[in-house]
């Protein structure tokens, strides 16, 4: 719906998705310690305990009860948890999936409506506990590689785009199973890109290396799915492409890349790599003042392929992201669609296995961006002027990465078989 029509981006906002309390079966009370604690737990605390950089801590009645009113808003526009899919179209079904459901978000609308009340404490759950904010996403690394030297960014002035780098200290090639990209100073960094420079990349290869992973603000790392990877070589570089901007004092920071690798000498089965559709060239994403504008990229499968992962990249007017599929039979099929993106959450769309796109050589991937440069648009940074391409956040950009696996025929086959025996899409 929001793809297809921006005019139309507001009415959907504000329609889509708010709850019922009906529905939700809740006919009792509703309190603290028996109901909301429970869904905090599951889906909150994690980045709301005490020592993140969460604004508050909702571990017990005493953290959240002054935030109820917020916390409300916040879970029924579903701007919390950061997971910004439209649930009414495309795939259903990730790995990854931290939102609320209607019923859980329906439980907390009743504790805030009704005075948000603690109940027993004896029913509350026993309490989790957390690891350390430093601690990885992916689990213990394997090897950590970590940018050559300390950067310094000065207190005031333009941002800066520079070029860092690091060896990679391995004894032998390594598959990689999992990574994830962490700034020291996380306050300075805009995005960090890591390329990898190859001792024997095939020629034609730019001197710059290929794209491995990507950072940006709210992103975890990449998990890929079993026997699925990624090579390192021996001997390879790493260049992290650093953007950096001011905010008001002398800032330092240093990247580091983390890794997990498959047991050495296992080989996986499929080899993943990052594709980003976008629309070509990039000057013609034009965004005029107080308008709402949509922009299409299209990238063309030249072999079968499994799509493993979605994450859409906008800044700060980006508003909605939609990718289908134009199938070889002319027809379209949504494979998903972010229709309230948060530039502050990069959040990879990780899909189950069971449902993870198959699509056959010749289609074609079709992005839809929607940009909102008007004053509705809480995080638009001035409405008034005209924006297009650029590295900068008050600049923008439309893009999509998705995590790819290409596949022979009789692969792809045998995957598209077993799909449909067990009653599954492709």
């Amino acid at each position: 719906m929001l793809a297809r029509n921006a005019d139309r981006v507001f009415v959907f906002l504000l329609l889509s998705g708010l709850p019922s309390l009906q529905a939700a079966g809740l006919g009792g009370p509703v309190t603290f310690s028996k109901d909301v604690a429970p869904i905090f737990q599951k889906n909150c605390q994690s980045c709301h305990h005490a020592g993140t950089s969460a604004p508050m801590s909702l571990v017990t009645y005493k953290d959240a009860r002054p935030w109820a009113r917020s916390i409300k808003q916040r879970v029924v526009q579903r701007d919390m948890p950061p997971w910004h899919l439209d649930k009414t179209v495309g795939i259903r079904q990730y790995k990854n999936d931290r939102s609320l459901s209607d019923e859980e978000i329906a439980t907390i609308s009743r504790w805030v409506d009704d005075g948000a009340p603690e109940g027993n404490p004896a029913d509350m759950p026993a309490p989790l506990t957390f690891p350390p904010d430093s601690q990885w996403f992916i689990g213990k690394p394997d090897l950590l590689v970590t940018t050559e030297q300390d950067f310094m960014m000065y207190p005031k002035g333009p941002d800066w785009w520079i070029d860092q780098f690091a060896d990679v200290k391995l004894d032998e090639d390594r598959w990689i199973q999992a990574m994830e990209i962490k700034p020291s100073n996380p306050k300075i960094v805009h995005h960090a890109v890591v390329n990898v420079i190859e001792p024997d990349a095939p020629e034609g290869t730019p001197s710059g290396g290929v794209q491995l992973h990507e950072y940006a603000v709210g992103k975890y790392g990449d998990i890929f799915a079993e026997n699925t990877g990624r090579l390192l070589k021996k001997g390879t570089r790493l260049r992290f492409d650093m953007h950096y901007f001011a905010i008001g004092s002398e800032q330092h920071n240093h990247t580091t890349i983390a890794f997990k690798f498959y047991p050495k000498g296992f080989v996986p089965k499929y080899q993943v790599r990052s594709v980003a559709i976008r629309n070509v060239p990039n000057d013609e994403l034009e965004i005029p003042p107080n308008s709402v504008v949509r922009t299409d990229g299209y990238y063309r499968l030249t072999r079968n392929a499994r799509i493993d992962a979605f994450q859409p990249h906008m800044h700060m007017r980006g508003r909605g992201m939609t990718v289908e599929a134009i199938n070889l039979d002319n027809t379209t099929t949504i494979l998903s669609s972010v229709d309230h993106f948060n530039f502050n959450w990069h959040v990879n769309y990780i899909y189950a296995d069971d449902v993870t796109p198959l699509l056959p050589a010749g289609t074609v991937l079709h992005m839809i961006g929607i940009h909102d440069n008007t004053a509705a648009n809480p995080r638009n940074p001035d409405p008034s002027v005209w924006a297009g391409f650029g590295e900068r956040s008050v600049d923008d950009m439309v893009q999509v990465w998705l995590d790819i696996v290409y596949l022979d025929d009789a692969e792809f086959k045998r995957l598209a078989d077993e799909r449909k025996a067990k009653g599954g899409k492709l």
